[in-house]
């Protein structure tokens, strides 16, 4: 997804909805085509966990990424950046 010129990847675990910016910070993999594990996604690149609920990550990523506060209206998904 894309708005306000800003990448985001949105995923839903349980009833719980995260919002993160859709860039691994290793070389740039799109997480929204990574693989859920646990609470993480997994980038489809080099394998680097980025967590769900907080931004942390795992090597090769050399950092975390921006999380985003999510709510739900109705059927819509609002996200604050």
């Amino acid at each position: 997804m894309e708005s306000g010129g800003k990448r985001l990847a949105i995923f839903k675990l349980g009833e719980d909805y995260f919002a993160i910016d859709d860039a691994c910070t290793h070389v740039g993999g799109s997480l929204s085509e990574g693989v859920i594990m646990g609470q993480s996604v997994v980038c489809p690149w080099h394998g680097a966990q980025f967590n769900l609920t907080n931004g942390a990550c795992t090597p090769p990523a050399r950092g975390p990424v921006q999380r985003y506060p999510v709510r739900v209206k109705g059927s819509d998904i609002e996200v604050a950046f």
